[in-house]
């Protein structure tokens, strides 16, 4: 984990999310691991923030707004799919909210059928 931005809280993450894939497994919709994920992060002490709203401005004028599933000690992005693949759009709108929030390191997570997928993402310079 040396060398990794944010290598141990990233591992810690990805044990929770194991451990509820290992319980529930597959074919919930994304509000169901959503929940099993803030009961585990609040048991384990895990600072957090469910559903951030972060508006999206265009010359000074609110366009929309993004919500993302969870931000972890205000230094991880999660985002969870209940589907069996990722998408660019997915990879895009993992780095949309890394760059907006200003976050360095987001997990794009899917419980599929075949496995807990995770790809770890960052926002670069």
């Amino acid at each position: 984990m040396e060398g990794l931005i944010h290598g141990e809280l990233s591992y810690k993450i990805i044990g929770i999310l194991y451990r509820i894939y290992n319980t529930i497994g597959s074919g919930m919709q994304e509000k169901y691991y959503q929940k099993a994920i803030a009961k585990v992060f609040k048991k384990e002490k895990v600072p957090f923030i469910e559903q951030l709203k972060v508006d999206i401005d265009f010359d000074g004028v609110k366009i929309g707004r993004y919500y993302i599933d969870f931000v972890v000690d205000h230094r991880i992005v999660v985002e969870i799919k209940s589907k069996n693949f990722f998408s660019i759009k997915d990879i895009k709108q993992v780095l949309g909210y890394l760059k907006k929030s200003g976050i360095e390191v987001g997990l794009l997570v899917g419980f599929t059928a075949d496995g807990l997928k995770i790809k770890r993402i960052l926002r670069g310079k």
